[in-house]
């Protein structure tokens, strides 16, 4: 049982290939360990914390809505969102003909954070949210700012669930330690099967 945390860069794809064969950067440029897929995904313009495992119970529950796994993101919109728009966001999108659930919205200082490359460029003021979602649609935060008003111009996955990005700068990759496996298993509500020498 393997499970890696992996802070993917900005125009880096989340699989192993590229389905285009356009030559895009992937995960094979960053990571080396075989066997491992990604739990979910993010865009190639999103940064941020990918959990890959080959644990493919372990995937689903990381994943599913159904069992609810808080995932943060840091979130830079175009505009100062007023209070109703924020007030949208937390109750819920309407999009493509279905009602996001509700999310967790507050606004939050600029996150001392690597500078993205290329930079962001903002034609006007610019705020950061930051947004949990226990669900994970398509482009589901990008889709979520856009109908209220304030397009995304950066997104950022911090964490899911108990994991985070500290101590990974883009690129990075680490193991979990075995405490931080026993707590993710525990909080999914599955046995942790036996550890394998890696």
């Amino acid at each position: 049982m393997t499970i890696i945390l992996f802070n993917k860069p900005y125009g880096v794809l989340s699989s192993f290939t590229d389905p285009e064969n356009r030559g895009r950067p992937t995960l094979k440029d960053y990571i080396p360990v075989p066997d491992v897929y990604p739990a979910g995904r993010l865009d190639l313009r999103s940064e941020g914390l990918l959990v890959l495992t080959d644990d493919g119970r372990l995937q689903l529950r990381l994943t599913h809505p159904r069992y609810k796994l808080p995932k943060v993101y840091w979130v830079q919109v175009e505009g100062r969102p007023t209070k109703a728009a924020l007030e949208r966001l937390r109750r819920g999108v309407l999009l493509e003909g279905r009602r996001t659930l509700p999310a967790q919205v507050t606004v939050m200082p600029p996150p001392h954070v690597w500078p993205r490359v290329p930079p962001v460029r903002a034609k006007s003021p610019t705020t950061w949210l930051q947004i949990v979602l226990r669900e994970g649609k398509k482009h589901q935060v990008r889709k979520m700012t856009a109908a209220v008003g304030h397009p995304t111009l950066r997104l950022i996955r911090w964490a899911v669930g108990p994991l985070t990005l500290h101590g990974l700068q883009p690129g990075q990759w680490r193991y979990l330690t075995p405490s931080e496996e026993v707590k993710l298993y525990r909080l999914v509500g599955l046995k942790r099967p036996p550890q394998r020498a890696r």
